[in-house]
């Protein structure tokens, strides 16, 4: 904290969303890393303030001195920020796949990915918490996979590195050897949050103190039950939004010809029997449950998880009432970022910036959490198990 203001970095920033909502629960961003150039460019239209650092960059070539230099200037201290001068680093880093010989597939492998430069800026910058989201699957990826033809009677016993959640544990044991405590990992669902959107994201916090954290309550439930607010829906969502030309992908004419046969809250199963093999092609006789084919949304439930685009055939985000996808706007209504937020780039471009965000009303949460534990104050929690019981 300088001047009693809670100071933050952003790595992996994307479009902001994962910063916004932590900017909105007091802390202030002072440097950032983000290598997609229109997202850099989203970042300058927003945040001006962050333009010497808001250019396109490969945080394996940066070091965590450069980071303090500029949150120095952009705070205007004469001098680089200090080790320890910083209260959160956040960052959803890409345990990417790795692709294994012959038929083993691709799984991840965090000592291989960016996520260990992640660790490397937190464990040099010394945070007070870092904050880290990534994908559901984290939980249970190992880091090796092994055909089901090549396991049980007659096969070797799965290696630890083969097993489920080994994945995971390389991640804790990488947060613990820098010296963090950290909280055992949330699958925490977004809509609990007041995020109109069902979406499950595992959360990392870790403390350098050596504070015992869990995580902050939720104010809504899918039923309003516990005395908390119902789940927001896609109706309060896109409620007064302004938005006289709608910026979208069209559809297909063959697309559209299934769609147009189709009512709000139905997919490809409430088409014609005779028409379903036509409409799904291949993906008519495969596995799945296949919901998010020729889907239209519902206006009284949460929106499906957003996308990097609203109009792939597999993940249809089709408005409940007009023939075209969910627009720009309305996708950034969904991921809860202001409507005076700029995004910069080509329609695709500007999709996937929002899909790739962290709603901003989850990180807010967060953020008030760990302000108020800064602050001396008692934030609200929840149970840990509880919470990853939902799931």
């Amino acid at each position: 904290m300088i001047n009693n203001q809670l100071i933050s970095i952003a790595l992996f920033a994307g479009a902001f969303g994962l910063d916004l909502g932590i900017e909105e629960a007091g802390f202030y961003t002072v440097s950032v890393v983000e290598i997609d150039a229109d997202a850099t460019k989203t970042i300058i239209l927003n945040r001006p303030h962050l333009r010497e650092s808001a250019v396109p960059r490969d945080i394996r070539q940066i070091s965590a001195q450069t980071l303090l230099e500029e949150g120095g200037r952009v705070l205007k201290l004469g001098r680089p920020l200090l080790p320890g001068e910083v209260d959160l680093v956040t960052g959803g880093p890409p345990c990417q796949p790795f692709s294994t010989a012959g038929k083993r597939g691709s799984v991840i492998d965090p000592q291989g990915s960016l996520f260990m430069d992640f660790i490397r800026i937190v464990k040099e910058i010394q945070p007070r918490f870092f904050l880290m989201e990534n994908v559901k699957g984290l939980l249970s990826s190992p880091i090796r996979h092994r055909p089901h033809n090549q396991r049980g009677v007659g096969y070797p016993s799965l290696e630890p590195d083969e097993t489920e959640g080994a994945a995971l544990k390389v991640v804790l044991a990488q947060m613990k050897a820098i010296g963090y405590e950290v909280a055992p990992p949330m699958l925490v669902q977004a809509a609990d949050y007041g995020v109109p959107q069902t979406r499950a994201r595992v959360i990392f916090i870790g403390s350098k103190n050596g504070e015992i954290l869990t995580f902050p309550k939720p104010t809504h439930d899918k039923n309003g039950l516990k005395g908390l607010h119902k789940w927001r829906t896609l109706r309060d969502a896109l409620s007064h939004l302004s938005d006289p030309i709608p910026e979208y992908i069209p559809y297909s004419k063959q697309r559209l010809k299934y769609l147009a046969l189709l009512k709000e809250g139905q997919n490809w199963r409430h088409l014609p029997d005779e028409l379903k093999p036509e409409a799904m092609g291949g993906a008519y006789k495969s596995g799945g449950g296949k919901v998010g084919f020729y889907r239209r949304l519902s206006w009284d439930k949460p929106s499906p998880t957003v996308t990097t685009s609203p109009h792939q055939k597999a993940t249809d985000m089709c408005h409940p009432v007009e023939l075209r996808p969910l627009s720009v706007r309305e996708y950034a209504r969904i991921q809860t970022f202001p409507d005076t937020w700029v995004f910069y780039g080509s329609l695709s471009s500007r999709y996937r910036q929002i899909g790739n965000s962290v709603p901003v009303k989850l990180s807010h949460a967060i953020g008030q959490y760990l302000s108020k534990i800064i602050k001396n104050e008692k934030p609200e929690s929840t149970n840990v198990f509880e919470q990853l019981s939902l799931f």
